[in-house]
């Protein structure tokens, strides 16, 4: 498959050009050993630097971006936590792909999920012909991490059980794997730059909540929401434009649908009008990035229904998709939001949003 092809590409890939740049500018520069770039570098490849012509990639606080690159260059773990949609993953993403040059080693955490699958498994038929060797190991994200000292990526480590998340402790502490199956003896030493990004979602905190002895091995940093509405709506704007192009539809959301779309967002996120009105809150949480997929919806929509002309009606399409997924009375709820704070709006943009509310009644 050429990499034309590649549906998503990895951070390390799509921006290659960059990564170059920065190692380049890092010629001279110190930086921990087994690391791409230099902690700096990391900061501004991850926040952009328009002198460089680093893109921004992440909306944050410079100060948390730096804790969080501080704390891999220790011996400890780096935890990152918070609520749906706060781009937990993108930043762990944005974080190998600048250290290590390789944010492919994820492990994604589930119910299901098995040590075999975090540490490494078995070639079953090589192992029942020739017995236990390193010719019938197969190395899974953690091994591979280890041998090549590279950062593994764990999303979602409190989905799964207890059990699962503890066979990490030694691998953390001592920094070895032992391989029992290969004789005594037989353990995996881990190269320099080995680290481990988690990510744990607050709604699920409790569902297996980590061990004390798990937590004392992982540094903690909670990523906010974004509470700037400017902010919110350039980063909307940027990554639906991104979206288009990379499906070779030349489509850009107008500035009033995105200020429309993001402020509703914003208002159903934070269960408060902008005029100051409570509104009873929706289960699901109405992210940053929930509203960036209902903005590429509604562009789809007007590009292949409606000749390309995209307006604040069009949301509508993708927001109850987005409302409705974790209870059907969010759907009554999204509703009130509509007559009681929509409808008392002036403004076309505000009028026609507000008239596409007829979709909600004929969804299924």
């Amino acid at each position: 498959m050429s990499k034309s092809e590649i549906q998503r590409k990895p951070a390390e890939l799509l921006f290659k050009d960059e990564l170059a740049t920065l190692v380049k500018a890092d010629k001279n520069k110190a930086k921990p050993r087994g690391w791409l770039i230099s902690p700096e570098s990391v900061v501004r490849f991850i926040l952009g630097d328009a002198n460089q012509n680093i893109s921004a990639k992440f909306v944050g606080e410079r100060t948390t971006i730096e804790r969080c690159v501080v704390a891999l260059a220790t011996n400890r773990a780096l935890m990152l936590i918070g609520e749906p949609g706060t781009a937990k993953s993108l930043l762990s993403e944005l974080l190998a792909a600048a250290i290590s040059g390789d944010s492919s080693l994820t492990i994604q955490g589930s119910a299901g999920t098995t040590e075999d699958q975090i540490r490494y498994s078995w070639n079953y038929a090589l192992l029942l012909a020739e017995g236990p060797s390193e010719k019938s190991l197969v190395p899974a994200p953690i091994y591979q991490g280890m041998s090549k000292g590279k950062l593994v990526r764990f999303e979602e480590i409190t989905r799964c059980p207890l059990e699962v998340q503890d066979c990490l402790l030694s691998i953390l502490s001592e920094k070895l794997l032992a391989v029992p199956e290969l004789g005594e003896g037989n353990s995996l030493y881990a190269a320099v730059g080995f680290n481990v990004i988690a990510t744990a979602n607050t709604r699920d905190r409790g569902v297996n909540e980590m061990s004390a002895a798990l937590k004392r091995r992982f540094n903690f940093e909670t990523l906010q929401p974004i509470s700037d509405i400017k902010s919110e709506m350039a980063l909307v704007k940027r990554e639906t434009s991104k979206m288009f192009a990379e499906d070779g539809i030349a489509l850009e959301l107008p500035d009033n649908v995105i200020e429309v779309l993001t402020k509703s967002f914003h208002e159903l996120r934070q269960a408060k009008s902008m005029e100051g009105q409570a509104m009873e809150p929706l289960s699901t949480v109405m992210s940053v990035a929930e509203a960036i997929s209902t903005g590429y919806m509604a562009g789809l929509y007007a590009h292949y229904y409606q000749s390309g002309k995209t307006v604040p009606g069009h949301i509508v399409h993708g927001m109850l998709g987005s409302a409705i997924k974790d209870s059907p009375d969010d759907r009554k709820k999204l509703l009130q939001y509509f007559n009681n704070c929509v409808a008392k709006r002036s403004g076309e943009n505000w009028q026609n949003l507000f008239e596409a509310r007829s979709l909600l009644f004929d969804a299924n």
